[in-house]
Formats: C-alpha cells, sequence, structure tokens
C-alpha cells in the first residue's frame, strides 16, 4: 500500500475532535440569583416571626414580668446555694473535729462545749451553750444557715456504748419544752452513748431527732452539716442575718 493510501485510510479511521461544552453564563447566574431570593425570602419570614413575637409579648406584658420573677428567683436561689457551698467549705477549713474517744472522755459540759462548736462548724455563728440547772431540756441553742432554730439536748456517757441507754423519759423531756418553751424548729438528742427503741419509735412519732453514738461520730468527723444527716428536717426558713 502506498504512502498515500495509508495517509487517506489514516484520516478516514480518525476520530472526529470531541467538541467541549460550553457553559452558559446565564445559568450560573440564575443559581447565584435563585440563591439570593432565597436568602431573601427565609429573612423577611425570620422578620415577621420576630415581630409576630414582639407584638404578641407586648399584648401579653404580664407573661414578661412572670418570667422575670422566675428568672431572679431562680438565679438568687443559685446564687445562695453557691454562697452556702462556699460557707460550708469555709467551715471544712477551719478543721473542727472530733474523734468518738475524745468525746468519750470528756466532761458532759464539755461535751456540751463539743456540741456547740460542731453546730458552729456548720455555719450556726450563734450557737450557744445554755445547759446547766433550769435549762428544761435545752443544753445547746443555734440557728442555722437556713433560718432554722435547733434546741439540743445532750446525754454524755463516759463508758459509751457501755453506758446506760437513753430512754423514752429523756426525749419526753425534750418534746415538752424544746417547741413550747424555747420555739425549736429541730429538737434533737445528742449522745455518745445508746438509745432505747421504744425511745427511737416515740422520737419518729413526735418529729423529734436522734443522733445516737453512729451519727455522732459521722457528723463530729467533719463529713457534713448535722442537717445533712438526719431525716425529715424542717424545710428552711428565710435565710439568717448571720453573715
Amino acid at each position: 500500500m502506498s504512502a498515500r493510501a495509508r495517509k487517506g485510510r489514516a484520516a478516514r479511521t480518525r476520530r472526529p475532535p470531541v467538541r467541549r461544552r460550553t457553559r452558559r453564563p446565564g445559568g450560573r447566574r440564575q443559581r447565584t440569583d435563585d440563591r439570593l431570593t432565597g436568602l431573601l425570602v427565609g429573612a423577611v419570614v425570620a422578620v415577621a416571626l420576630v415581630a409576630a413575637v414582639v407584638n404578641w409579648l407586648l399584648a401579653h406584658w404580664w407573661i414578661l414580668a412572670v418570667v422575670g420573677v422566675l428568672a431572679a428567683l431562680a438565679g438568687g436561689g443559685l446564687l445562695y446555694h453557691r454562697q452556702q457551698e462556699k460557707r460550708w467549705e469555709a467551715v471544712r477549713a477551719q478543721s473542727v473535729r472530733y474523734g468518738l474517744s475524745q468525746l468519750d472522755a470528756l466532761h458532759h459540759s464539755l461535751f456540751e462545749d463539743a456540741v456547740r462548736d460542731l453546730m458552729r462548724r456548720d455555719g450556726c455563728q450563734d450557737a450557744a451553750r445554755v445547759g446547766g440547772g433550769g435549762d428544761l431540756g435545752a443544753d445547746v441553742k443555734a440557728t442555722d444557715p437556713y433560718g432554722r432554730r435547733w434546741v439540743i439536748q445532750c446525754k454524755h456517757r463516759r463508758n459509751g456504748l457501755a453506758g446506760s441507754a437513753v430512754g423514752t423519759p429523756d426525749l419526753q423531756v425534750l418534746n415538752g419544752t424544746a417547741r413550747q418553751v424555747h420555739g425549736a424548729d429541730v429538737a434533737v438528742i445528742v449522745t455518745n452513748g445508746r438509745v432505747t427503741a421504744p425511745a427511737v419509735d416515740f422520737a419518729k412519732q413526735q418529729r423529734l431527732h436522734v443522733v445516737d453514738r453512729h451519727t455522732l461520730g459521722v457528723w463530729s468527723s467533719g463529713s457534713r452539716p448535722l442537717w445533712e444527716l438526719l431525716r425529715a428536717v424542717p424545710p428552711p426558713r428565710k435565710p439568717t442575718a448571720f453573715p
């Protein structure tokens, strides 16, 4: 085959060039316009919704007032809670702690002092020992950071668990004077010894609180304030004036 023939055959078998499709500039512009239109419509709808909500709230202004009061109460409660947490952390830093063996070795009057000091450690800055002749069942009085008035009767046993148990007559004295005479919100009997089962039942019936040797050991070690260790403590009153 001649060179001319081969050249002609190659020309016939050669693929025609592929045409590149050219983008129309109008398509890109159309998509941009559609996007801008969508954004504009969305902005208009958002403004309309905001305007409708504002108008509704203006017509129902009392809802804003209620929400504002609730927010203020919630904020105040949170702030007060944080302040109490900081106070308790500061109290813990004072390291007022007693071991049960230390408490067993105390004189009964010094045991009352120790209970007073533990209440002060918990934030009851007005805690005072009032025990003595004619104390009418109150050895320690205190006001906790939540405004509750505590009246505490102390029953010290030098022999601890081996000493005589606190019985129902001891609780009857406290029950007869704590609220009526001393104005207690929380009436408590504290002992480093035992408490009889009938006395515990009587305390539950009369809304008295018993701090036995086990509870006293937990409390005096400084782990938690007393009101977190007792069940069914009355709800807080308004905060005290004590800083």
